[in-house]
């Protein structure tokens, strides 16, 4: 389990947490919904997720703050989302989940991470960024990221 700070920690989901994530999820991608009408549904399949990749939970005094979820295959990994509650921006969760999920693939030696955000989402490529990532293409609507670990 990592911690954020005294209050938040982060761990593994497991399928009783569905529910939560998928509220949390839908809370975060709100606004965006708003701008974006090409979005997927993004809490899909959550429990698919759960039971077939790394899908871990950030808490927050007992309430779920954000969640990521990643996939592998083979010497890859995919972080097909990133979710904070915006109950709760600001306060570091998503730099602590993507290192949750950069650290499980360093675990499984994995080589690279690469993820996909909407052109329309700039303070998500700075984020990225800032953390180490590098923005390897765009097409279409998608900002394609990529991090070498």
């Amino acid at each position: 389990m990592n911690k954020t700070s005294a209050n938040t920690a982060i761990r593994k989901a497991e399928m009783q947490d569905a529910a939560a994530l998928k509220t949390c999820i839908e809370k975060a991608y709100a606004p965006v919904r708003l701008k974006l009408s090409d979005l997927p549904d993004v809490s899909a399949g959550i429990e698919e997720d759960i039971a077939g990749n790394e899908v871990f939970i950030a808490e927050t005094d007992g309430c779920t703050a954000g969640c990521a979820i990643l996939s592998f295959d083979g010497s890859r990994a995919h972080l097909s989302n990133i979710a904070v509650d915006p109950d709760f921006k600001g306060q570091g969760i998503g730099t602590a989940l993507i290192g949750a999920v950069e650290a499980t693939a360093r675990a499984k030696e994995v080589l690279v991470i690469h993820l996909a955000t909407h052109v329309s989402m700039p303070e998500n490529v700075a984020l990225y960024s800032r953390l180490g990532w590098l923005e390897t293409q765009r097409t279409g609507n998608k900002v394609l990221m990529e991090k070498s670990l």
